[in-house]
């Protein structure tokens, strides 16, 4: 009986001593792993209170310009204050005590807001140390860029995202609606309850089918699986079925006729495509989107929803094609377009995109900065080439010629993207110079119609803009 009380004291306290173990590890490490997303966490209402006292930090753009900045109100409180308005609302965000952080705003936070200092581990006392103003932050993102961007997409809905491929730098990111933050408190309802989804980033949070821009993948998927080369002809008759119950046509059946790969893509002839993609197969359909990395997160300052792609295992032959021209269950973001149009003026090398490209001390000592990291390579240069090349003959001789601009080669592709919602996307995807580029652009026109008439007429803009 003895015994048997003392083994269960022993299997108590070890017990007992189990638990105290798995709450000191629990604890330190949220003290130390996890203290300084917690401090900074824009819901964490006592660091709110504790930023709300000091002067928030700047936001700059590239060249200098002021983006966002606080100053004192007639009570001594801190606002904020958006100069360009609407224009960046989406990229820098909002922040608001009543309301939250978003954007840079939130994901900057522990430095715009002076949280990243030692003392934060001390609690009510750390305090004392507690700076009286927070870090700068400059953007990547060219204010002009973006001015000559947000005004070509003028009143229509949708969004432009443009980069340096050599870099992943973003140059501009426009979305359209949008709000203005400076009065977000004022008409917090109206923006938040809009049907229009104001506060949506649709640059890095709009889901859309591609169309054909997906195109410039699948020529360079069935290259490098030598399915096809450039001197192979392809027969377009203006409709293609596909066994019993699926037929695949050209826009008002036009056929095409007889074609090579450049010409097919110049003309964006879907049949063309869809022969090649259902000869791909669904694993090296899957194999082609895993290589440009559109199931791999960016991880980048602005929240990238993931994009949705088919059940590959279980596609038809005509869904397959669907997906070949960018139908069927792909969904992606502008963003992973800019990203595939990168590939091939990068001469296959995708760069991380990042909006954040330093961080400052009040006094302007630079406490961390940050450059270019490769993404992934999913071609080689010389398959990226070729892709360029007929990329140029879209512009030059096909549906993106209202992209061209005079003594510049541009490279790119249109798209019209049809939906279940509504009248078909306008999509263009390209970059300048073609041989040298220093600017990738996606456009994305919600309801607009043709791609070639709407979407690449404000690229064409941008390129001007961003060369001139």
């Amino acid at each position: 009986m003895l015994d048997e009380l003392k083994a269960n004291v022993r299997k108590t306290a070890v017990f007992t001593i189990g638990i105290l173990v798995l709450v000191f590890c629990y604890l330190s490490y949220i003290q130390v792993v996890k203290s300084q997303a917690l401090a900074t966490n824009s819901l964490n209402k006592r660091a709110i209170q504790v930023a709300a006292r000091i002067e928030r930090g700047k936001i700059f753009d590239r060249n200098g310009q002021v983006l966002a900045f606080s100053e004192r109100d007639s009570d001594g409180k801190y606002e904020r204050h958006y100069p360009y308005g609407a224009m960046l609302a989406h990229v820098i965000g909002y922040s608001s005590t009543k309301y939250g952080i978003t954007g840079i705003e939130s994901s900057c936070n522990g430095d715009l807001a002076g949280m990243k200092n030692w003392g934060r581990y001390l609690g009510p006392i750390g305090n004392l140390w507690q700076p009286k103003t927070g870090n700068n932050v400059t953007l990547t993102i060219d204010a002009t860029l973006e001015e000559i961007a947000y005004r070509a997409l003028g009143n229509r809905r949708g969004a432009i995202v443009a980069l340096n491929p050599k870099t992943g730098a973003v140059l501009a990111m426009v979305s359209k609606p949008g709000f203005n933050p400076e009065n977000l408190e004022r008409d917090w309802e109206q923006i938040s309850s809009s049907p229009e989804s104001k506060l949506l980033n649709r640059g890095v949070q709009g889901l859309y089918p591609p169309g054909s821009t997906l195109k410039v993948m699948i020529a360079e998927s069935a290259l490098a699986e030598k399915i096809t080369d450039m001197k192979q002809t392809f027969t377009c008759e203006g409709a293609w079925k596909i066994g019993n119950d699926y037929e695949l046509t050209e826009e008002h059946r036009h056929a095409h006729g007889k074609i090579n790969l450049e010409e097919a893509l110049a003309v964006s002839c879907n049949i063309t495509f869809g022969k090649l993609t259902v000869d791909l197969g669904s694993k090296r359909l899957a194999d082609s989107f895993s290589r440009y990395g559109f199931n791999r997160p960016v991880n980048m300052e602005l929240e990238e929803v993931p994009v949705e792609l088919p059940d590959f295992k279980h596609l038809s032959d005509g869904e397959l094609a669907q997906t070949g021209i960018g139908q069927g269950g792909l969904l992606v973001t502008p963003l992973r377009m800019a990203m595939l149009a990168a590939a091939f003026a990068n001469n296959g090398s995708i760069m991380k995109p990042y909006v954040v490209s330093k961080v400052t001390a009040p006094d302007g000592t630079i406490i961390e900065e940050f450059s270019g990291q490769e993404f992934l390579t999913p071609t080689s240069p010389a398959l990226a080439k070729l892709v360029r090349q007929m990329m140029v003959a879209v512009v030059a001789e096909g549906t993106g010629s209202a992209a061209g601009i005079r003594g510049i080669k541009v490279a790119g592709k249109t798209g019209t993207a049809e939906n279940p919602h509504g009248e078909p996307h306008a999509w263009f995807i390209g970059f300048a110079p073609a041989d040298d580029a220093q600017i990738v652009v996606a456009v994305i026109i919600e309801n607009a119609g043709a791609g070639g008439e709407e979407a690449a007429p404000v690229a064409g803009q941008i390129f001007a803009g961003a060369l001139r």
